[in-house]
């Protein structure tokens, strides 16, 4: 039998097949991408083949098609290994939110440059609108326009008020989307917003950290009614960039990568290298300061900061 992998708990996943009927199976044998090392071996948005067991109801997965895309992490207290968070999407989407808790712009890059890696449409979602203040609207505008300006769309929404999210959901519409972020930025909120009879639980941020608590404990897909269908996944402290090796990672910054050719030596690393179109152009303003600190950061292997 052949279906799509819709839920993960770590030891047990949910199966799919196209007449729509669910199987909980757990898996057979390893399964490995690229001779990377991953902490889930099956991840959701895989397809995937399963035997159903003898006189029940579970079953075996016994093969993993090859993805045409995924989302990737290093794994935080195991440097070596990855954990895939979502694979073959049609797009990707960051929910930021500017306090309560503060997504770094550093987070954001890592993310982008990982949707880059693996050529996967990615959009950033302002929430918690109904929360900014006229400072907090006028950092909005300038974290906006440092992205647009790249070509990667922004939203403002507020899932507590419903603010814009008709909009939203018309860009998922027929895509399977892949929603991410820190805990307590509002995922699971947002999920409830878009489909209301989910019911998603959801908690406050935590006064004393001031960083979210964990309410998605695995990750699941969601069918949308109007077609297409939304990953909902836990939410992440840290997202260490990984499989991207030094050379390229440049390539993964479009502001960089259009101006690659332009470089004195073909192998520039774009660091202290005479004749770097890329240190030209921040010099000028071309490349904003907080992106070119994100290629360092990455580059020198500095990765994991939230």
């Amino acid at each position: 039998m052949q279906g799509l992998v819709t839920k993960s708990t770590g030891s047990w996943y949910q199966v799919q097949t196209p007449d729509g009927r669910r199987y909980d199976c757990r898996i057979k044998g390893k399964f490995r991408i690229k001779g990377l090392t991953t902490t889930n071996p099956v991840a959701v948005g895989d397809k995937v083949d399963f035997e159903l067991e003898p006189e029940q109801e579970q079953g075996v997965i016994t093969k993993l098609y090859d993805r045409r895309n995924y989302i990737i992490r290093k794994s935080i207290n195991l440097s070596k290994q990855a954990q895939i968070i979502a694979a073959n999407l049609d797009q990707a989407y960051l929910v930021v939110t500017l306090a309560s808790p503060r997504t770094s712009l550093g987070f954001i890059d890592r993310f982008l440059v990982t949707a880059e890696a693996y050529d996967i449409p990615a959009s950033l979602v302002y929430n918690k609108l109904d929360m900014f203040s006229k400072e907090g609207l006028e950092i909005l505008s300038e974290y906006k326009m440092v992205y647009e300006k790249l070509g990667y769309p922004c939203y403002e929404v507020s899932a507590l008020k419903g603010t814009n999210i008709p909009a939203l959901k018309d860009k998922l519409k027929d895509k399977i989307t892949l929603f991410s972020g820190h805990s307590g930025v509002g995922k699971s909120s947002l999920m409830n917003a878009i489909l209301p009879d989910l019911d998603l639980r959801t908690m406050e941020v935590s006064e004393w950290s001031d960083k979210g608590m964990h309410t998605t404990t695995f990750a699941e897909m969601y069918d949308l009614p109007g077609g297409g269908s939304i990953i909902d996944t836990p939410g992440i402290r840290e997202l260490g960039v990984i499989d991207i090796e030094q050379q390229e990672l440049s390539y993964f910054f479009p502001e960089m990568r259009s101006r690659l050719n332009q470089c004195r030596f073909n192998n520039c690393r774009h660091i202290n290298e005479p004749g770097c179109a890329v240190l030209e152009a921040v010099e000028n303003g071309d490349i904003e300061p907080s992106r070119y600190e994100s290629y360092l950061s990455i580059y020198n292997g500095n990765d994991t900061r939230s």
